[in-house]
């Protein structure tokens, strides 16, 4: 039986009809195409001209349905699952965090200061900046 799930993705945030089954998340193929482009044709799982074939032994598609943590590793995509919250968080692709990467630029934030002033790093452009990040864990 589907319910609502939620898809957070690095850009966007998606309720999908989704059906949890043996620790997996199943959801329809036509709900891939919808929230993450993605359709699926005789060749592969195809979006803006590209398509990736599927292997034999994929495992992507069970009844028709696609298994979320198989189409993941399918595009090379990182996947954390929470059946219990019914949410998924999939990341961005390996080629994509690489390029990212290799443009030497840093995305865009924005941050408080020590007495709550918020500071966006595009207002630096062109600047220094030194940065401290700190994290309990």
């Amino acid at each position: 039986m589907s319910e609502p799930f939620t898809l957070i993705e690095p850009a966007r945030v998606s309720e999908v009809e989704a059906e949890a089954r043996d620790g997996r998340i199943l959801l329809d193929a036509g709900a891939v195409h919808r929230v993450l482009g993605w359709e699926l044709k005789p060749e592969g799982f195809c979006r803006d001209g590209v398509c990736v074939p599927l292997p034999a032994d994929a495992r992507v598609l069970d009844g028709g349905a696609v298994d979320l943590a198989a189409f993941a590793a399918l595009l090379r995509r990182p996947l954390a699952v929470d059946i219990d919250r019914r949410a998924a968080c999939l990341g961005a692709a390996a080629d994509e965090r690489a390029e990212a990467l290799r443009s030497l630029e840093a995305p865009g934030f924005t941050l408080p200061d020590l007495d709550g002033r918020l500071h966006a790093l595009s207002e630096h452009r062109g600047e220094k900046v030194f940065l401290v990040a700190w994290a309990s864990w």
